[in-house]
């Protein structure tokens, strides 16, 4: 019978752990980059969802990881207006807000890629940073084809 001395078990628990950090790491890897999108109010009976080209009027709230709110359309009552799919806005706001109904609540989580990347955005939004977005889509103005 193999008894393992105490030396040997600690050997194989430190393994065993670097073992476990890298698969995390791989894993937190694979995530980046990657938008996250979660519906926090669905609606009932929605007959018309946003789509590129669409003018869409939204309220949000935008925070940083650890929660310091850096923006914020409700205090101001007065809705973001602006034509989805356009660059107009960060690139996870164009990506994360198409299907939507009027009414309906999301949950974003932008990495910094489609976000404001390495530059940042003034002294509110460091470079690098990560994004979170509480967005309502109020409104859709579905421009007509000619």
């Amino acid at each position: 019978i193999f008894v393992p001395s105490l030396c040997q078990m600690m050997e194989a628990s430190r393994l065993m752990l670097l073992c476990l950090a890298g698969l995390a790491l791989l894993q937190l890897a694979s995530a980046e980059g990657k938008l996250k999108i979660g519906v926090k109010k669905r609606v009932e009976n929605c007959s018309v969802r946003t789509k590129k080209g669409d003018l869409v009027h939204m309220h949000y709230t935008g925070t940083l990881e650890d929660g310091t709110e850096f923006d914020s359309s409700i205090p101001r009552g007065d809705p973001l207006t602006f034509t989805l799919g356009m660059g107009q806005v960060i690139k996870g706001w164009d990506q994360g807000l198409l299907n939507m109904c009027e009414g309906e609540k999301r949950k974003l989580i932008i990495p910094p890629e489609l976000g404001y990347g390495e530059r940042g955005a003034g002294e509110k939004i460091p470079p690098n940073s990560v994004l979170i977005f509480e967005v309502e889509l109020v409104k859709i103005e579905r421009k007509t084809e000619l």
